[in-house]
């Protein structure tokens, strides 16, 4: 069985929103070089469409190593909206998400990852799908919209791992308590 492991960028004052505008002052070579060997233990991606919309502009016309991995990995989009997915290697998914999601993780393979914690990202989380969580906290105040969380959300996690980049950003690993 195959684990999902959702992996979110977010400010010190809990900001999801539009993190390509924000943390990129951040994402130095011990940055890229993470997120590098995280992609390389995944054989897929899964996604919501704004996500893929935001991805689907950015990576395509990149080179290097962290670029070429994503751009050919499998990505799985999410969405009832969106009515192509032409980034190469994506495959819109409908229908319900969490039986979807299911199949996925019963399938043979390595690890499948999750970038932010969206509408899709919720969903997973309320249904127990989500089996660990890495938040990359970014030494950065915005006092803006977009928190981790929307109203009515909640979950208990257990802390698995932290670590501390050069930059300042922390990033912290929890499981689900069961």
């Amino acid at each position: 069985m195959r684990r999902l492991i959702e992996s979110t960028l977010l400010t010190i004052d809990g900001v999801i929103g539009e993190p390509h505008t924000w943390a990129s002052d951040y994402f130095d070579d011990e940055a890229r070089e993470r997120a590098l060997e995280q992609l390389m233990v995944t054989d897929a991606m899964l996604m919501g469409r704004r996500t893929y919309e935001i991805f689907s502009q950015l990576w395509p016309g990149l080179d290097g190593l962290y670029p070429d991995r994503i751009n050919s990995i499998r990505k799985y989009v999410f969405s009832s909206t969106l009515e192509r997915a032409d980034w190469n290697n994506s495959m819109i998914v409908r229908g319900d998400v969490a039986s979807e999601v299911n199949g996925l993780k019963d399938e043979d393979g390595r690890d499948l990852v999750l970038y932010g914690h969206g509408p899709l990202g919720e969903t997973l989380l309320a249904h127990g799908l989500i089996d660990e969580l890495q938040f990359a906290v970014h030494p950065r105040l915005l006092g803006r919209e977009t928190p981790l969380l929307r109203d009515g959300q909640a979950a208990t996690l257990r802390l698995v791992a932290t670590k501390t980049l050069r930059t300042g950003v922390v990033i912290l690993s929890y499981r689900p308590a069961t």
